[in-house]
């Protein structure tokens, strides 16, 4: 049977619908995931069309997923950070939605503090453990969309659930009934859908709800989540860890609209954000993060990685305030007490800070040789270097004229005599043993001894 496509305005094929393929052994594609081998990657050359939607946007699970993954945070400090969170998505809500938990009265006091704030965006959403009574919580909570958790490999249906995929189906379609009835959203989250029978479970059980959806006259949101990492961006992969074919399957064969299309992934094979990006190009309007990338194991997609992401995809940051990042990274420093590897892009201390001589003379020439972009306008955070045995006399220049905001006439160049006299006191240091990079308050101490407290830092 023939018919015109909505999306693609072509006459397509559309005679065959998948069926549950209801096995007595579960598929575990042990060619791909020998659990003593790494994974391997197949390819089957077959490629799907990119379909980046009109409009995109980033979630959150920082305070659901994320919190799983550390000590747990104060209401206090969730509704920081989700002001926070709200100045740096923006007027226009590029931050969309937020998730809660709401199993005790210490999760639903934050709820309550951030509902209290009166902020359109991010919208606050739940993850419940799907039964009658959370539902009826969330509906007199006055939330609208919560998020319940229906795996769909054979890992997870076999070997932890004890159920066969009929049962399976059976027992999620009743769940989203129950959010219908409770008057809720339903977001599907399809846990561990890399390593699931795509055609012989995903899409038909995605069939049977996009079939309830309609009934009940509520739309569903549907989570694709790569819990394990496995997904792979590249195009002409086999299902099923190919991101783009999960995303063009689930539009295609199950009907499922972008805006209600949604990846989660996590870092385990460092392929995070590239996942993420590919999820958009190929059609997903939402991608699901968490701040810092804090999440089970080695971290979901950090959500300031995909602001930076959407910018570099559509030539502009739609009013969100990227700065906002560089003030959420220091309160969880400094108010959570949360370690921030240093290397990390973007929060880490020393992402735009180098410690080699040459690339120190190019940041005093021009900082846009060594930096990324304009990190003082964007993030709040000029260029640094770090003073050690390598740093030379352009290491030092250049941190000299950061640190006291020496500009024009007043700034200094690797020749002046300062510059040589910190140089020479900088190399006795490292001839003496010391092999650790000198601290700001010691080189402050040892200018203010050399230009007889003329100079003073930025802020004194």
């Amino acid at each position: 049977m023939l018919e015109l496509s909505a999306k693609t305005n072509l006459l397509e094929e559309n005679a065959y619908r998948y069926s549950l393929q209801d096995v007595k052994e579960p598929v575990l594609y042990r060619d791909v995931y020998d659990y003593d081998q790494v994974p391997k990657i197949a390819f089957n050359h077959r490629r799907v069309p990119m379909a980046m939607p009109e409009d995109i946007w980033i979630t959150d699970t920082s305070f659901r997923d994320g919190q799983q993954s550390v000590n747990p945070y104060t209401p206090e400090q969730i509704a920081e950070l989700y002001k926070l969170m709200s100045q740096l998505g923006g007027p226009y809500g590029i931050i969309r939605q937020t998730e809660f938990f709401i199993y005790s009265q210490r999760d639903r006091e934050a709820i309550e503090r951030c509902m209290d704030l009166g902020l359109r965006f991010p919208e606050i959403t739940t993850w419940i453990r799907a039964s009658r009574e959370d539902f009826r919580l969330v509906k007199e909570l006055g939330i609208r969309e919560t998020g319940i958790l229906v795996s769909c490999s054979d890992y997870h249906i076999f070997k932890k659930l004890k159920m066969t995929r009929r049962e399976a189906m059976e027992h999620y379609l009743a769940t989203v009934k129950d959010a219908f009835d409770a008057g809720v959203m339903p977001r599907c989250h399809l846990e561990d859908i890399t390593r699931a029978d795509f055609y012989g479970f995903v899409v038909p059980f995605v069939n049977e709800l996009m079939k309830l959806s309609r009934e009940a006259g509520i739309p569903v949101r549907v989570r694709a989540c790569d819990t394990m990492g496995y997904g792979v961006p590249y195009t002409e992969v086999a299902l099923p860890r190919s991101v783009p074919g999960i995303i063009y399957g689930l539009q295609h064969y199950s009907d499922v609209q972008s805006e209600y299309l949604e990846w989660h992934g996590h870092n385990d094979f460092y392929k995070a954000v590239a996942n993420a990006s590919a999820a958009w190009l190929y059609g997903a309007c939402g991608v699901n993060c968490s701040l810092l990338g804090i999440g089970e194991r080695t971290g979901n997609v950090p959500l300031e990685a995909m602001v930076f992401e959407y910018a570099s995809l559509r030539g502009s940051l739609d009013g969100m305030d990227p700065t906002a990042i560089t003030r959420i990274a220091e309160y969880f420093s400094r108010e959570i007490g949360y370690h921030i590897p240093p290397m990390t892009p973007f929060v880490g201390r020393n992402f735009n800070m180098t410690r080699a001589g040459i690339h120190a003379d190019g940041l005093l020439k021009d900082e846009e040789i060594y930096n990324i972009f304009n990190t003082e306008k964007l993030l709040d955070r000029p260029a640094a270097v770090a003073i050690s045995k390598t740093s030379g006399l352009a290491g030092i220049a250049y941190w000299i004229n950061q640190n006291y905001r020496l500009k024009g006439e007043r700034q200094l160049d690797k020749r002046a005599k300062l510059v040589e006299q910190m140089k020479d006191w900088v190399d006795a240091q490292y001839e003496g043993g010391r092999t650790a990079a000198l601290s700001n308050e010691e080189l402050e101490q040892k200018i203010d001894e050399l230009s007889g407290g003329v100079l003073k830092p930025a802020g004194d």
